[in-house]
């Protein structure tokens, strides 16, 4: 490693870590979403748009893109089945380029093409994951054709790990708080049945569950009715 590369990963390195603390500080899963693909654009060279989709039995989901070209082309993978980013989710492979899209694809012979018309010269997607949960994939895209070399990518497969991490730690974050939130409102709910409707503990939560149970609605969404009106739920 030269001298210059060295010291353009030291500065990397430092931008990863403010990112990492930038990550963490966000209040909501797609906070941290939204700022993720926004990082992306700064920290990678000659990247210009990004995103963050996921794929799920075949149907493509958008979770944030720093433009509308990015919401198009995930339409675009959606209608066709295939590109990068699909293939990275679908066939759980770490990283997937095309490289210079003027030159034709023999993977993506639908897909790239109409990339280029969105004015795209170049891609590259990523498999954001831990460990133990896949959560969908990161594109990143240039106007430029042959914009990631092989230095791009290794930065781009870098903070996608760090990403990752970030968000699986809102997700999780999130989940508690739904859980906390969801456990008070249940509580409220049995508090009301106990004291307005003559009910001991065990039989407040039974009227509960069998709502939810009779009626196919969350337990979470009949202990709210309960709260919001004071009724027993039928």
């Amino acid at each position: 490693m030269t001298q210059e590369s060295g010291e353009v990963w030291e500065k990397f390195a430092v931008a990863l870590a403010d990112m990492a603390r930038d990550l963490l500080a966000q209040d909501s899963v797609q906070a941290t979403l939204d700022r993720i693909v926004e990082h992306a654009t700064v920290l990678i060279n000659g990247c210009d748009e990004g995103g963050i989709l996921t794929v799920r039995r075949g149907e493509v989901r958008a979770l944030a893109a720093t433009s509308d070209v990015v919401r198009r082309a995930d339409r675009i993978q959606q209608d066709l089945r295939e590109g990068p980013c699909f293939d990275a989710v679908t066939d759980r492979e770490q990283l997937y380029a095309i490289e210079d899209l003027r030159r034709p694809h023999e993977k993506w012979s639908r897909f790239a093409p109409e990339l280029r018309k969105l004015g795209m010269g170049s891609m590259m997607g990523f498999l954001l994951y831990t460990e133990d949960d896949e959560l969908g994939a990161l594109n990143l895209y240039s106007r430029r054709p042959d914009t990631f070399d092989e230095s791009a990518q290794r930065a781009g497969w870098v903070l996608a790990s760090h990403a990752a991490v970030a968000l699986s730690s809102a997700r999780t974050h999130q989940q508690l708080g739904d859980a906390l939130e969801t456990r008070h409102e249940i509580g409220e709910a049995m508090g009301i049945l106990m004291e307005r409707h003559g009910l001991g503990e065990e039989d407040a939560f039974a009227v509960l569950k069998k709502a939810s149970q009779d009626h196919n609605i969350k337990l979470r969404e009949i202990a709210r009715k309960v709260c919001e009106t004071g009724e027993r739920p039928r």
